[in-house]
């Protein structure tokens, strides 16, 4: 797959392309070698010509190569990644010569840069206060960790500034054994921690601008990395517990965030609830996720000023935390919708222990 058929790919699916490039450090786990900044160049000319082959004019030399390919008209990249969990001060260093020649050159480019493989400790804070300092556009934060880590972790942006970079929460999952184990596997537990997680980046989506689950595909046969959002066999492809709570975030997300608190705060753990809620100016509807973490069923008074008379529901649940989709079982554990009722401005909605709750509500 070379950078042609990703941005094809990428306006194919309506995506943003977001390449990431190498900074001129090979992974610091195996060898750590490090490009010289003398010698730095070639990397930063690197990624000036991407820039010109995927948003240049066709009299420029890279555009012209790219209509030459079959698309003359641009590919209107607006981000560029500049390395991959690269951590210390020699990765400051090199950002800091790539960032002066690519905004000197072409400002409208956001740069993406990493704060290292951890979401804490030395290396995130050392890489998050350079970053900041240097006023970055936005930060890719990775987080493998165990279950508990996301439920605790649900309020992690209520206190991060407003103003100042923003986040991408660039690669995530919850592994219920080791982080980089063999033995993760996509389990309810999983996906319900992530659930958990993901009202906190959806309540906080001033701060948090994107957000992806990693790794995205794996062979049953073939693979050296677990948990994986799909797996696929030869013959079917099989959507995890992990993979629909992805697909309901994302169908279900809105276009602005509305407050929604239990006793003048943000639902993020007590009680085990977990909620966020948004506006849709297309379908004007409001859409509450609730996350019932609990091994109990409890009901929630929700008052609002403005209600229809019915509301669609879609939940995920089970009561095996260790429940998974599998090519014999796929639909184990996937959403099933409802119709409920309203009456007045106070809906009395009950969630099932161990589920993930979606609530659409059409608005007078």
């Amino acid at each position: 797959l070379g950078f042609f058929e990703y941005f094809q790919m990428a306006e194919d699916i309506g995506a943003d392309a977001l390449p990431i490039l190498n900074a001129g450090m090979a992974c610091q786990f195996n060898s750590a070698e490090v490009v010289p900044l003398d010698d730095l160049q070639p990397y930063i000319d690197d990624a000036i010509d991407l820039i010109e082959f995927a948003n240049g004019d066709v009299q420029t030399k890279w555009g012209a190569l790219r209509a030459q390919m079959g698309h003359p008209s641009p590919f209107n990249m607006k981000m560029l990644g500049i390395g991959n969990e690269n951590w210390g001060p020699q990765y400051v260093e090199r950002l800091k010569l790539f960032t002066k020649a690519i905004k000197d050159k072409h400002p409208e480019i956001k740069l993406v840069y990493s704060s290292g493989t951890d979401p804490n400790g030395e290396r995130f804070d050392l890489l998050n206060n350079e970053l900041r300092t240097m006023n970055a556009d936005i930060i890719d934060e990775h987080y493998y960790r165990n279950p508990k880590w996301f439920f605790q972790n649900a309020s992690r942006y209520d206190n991060y500034p407003r103003t100042g970079p923003k986040i991408f929460g660039g690669e995530y999952a919850s592994h219920h054994k080791n982080s980089g184990s063999n033995d993760n596997n996509n389990s309810w537990l999983t996906a319900l921690s992530e659930a958990a997680f993901m009202t906190g980046m959806e309540r906080n989506a001033a701060v948090v601008d994107m957000a992806s689950y990693a790794p995205l595909f794996a062979h049953v046969d073939g693979w050296q990395w677990s948990p994986d959002l799909i797996w696929v066999n030869n013959h079917h492809t099989l959507k995890t517990t992990d993979y629909y709570i992805q697909q309901l975030f994302s169908l279900h997300k809105g276009t602005q965030v509305v407050p929604i608190t239990r006793d003048n705060d943000v639902i993020a753990g007590k009680d085990s609830l977990y909620a966020s809620a948004t506006y849709d100016d297309h379908s004007k509807e409001l859409i509450i996720k609730i996350v019932n973490a609990a091994a109990l069923e409890q009901v929630q008074r929700i008052e609002l000023n403005k209600m229809g008379s019915n509301a669609s529901v879609l939940v995920m649940q089970s009561d095996n935390l260790e429940a998974m989709n599998s090519f014999e079982e796929p639909m184990n554990v996937v959403p099933e919708t409802s119709t409920i009722k309203v009456n007045g401005k106070i809906l009395e909605y009950r969630s099932a222990p161990y589920s993930v709750n979606v609530i659409r509500l059409k608005l007078r």
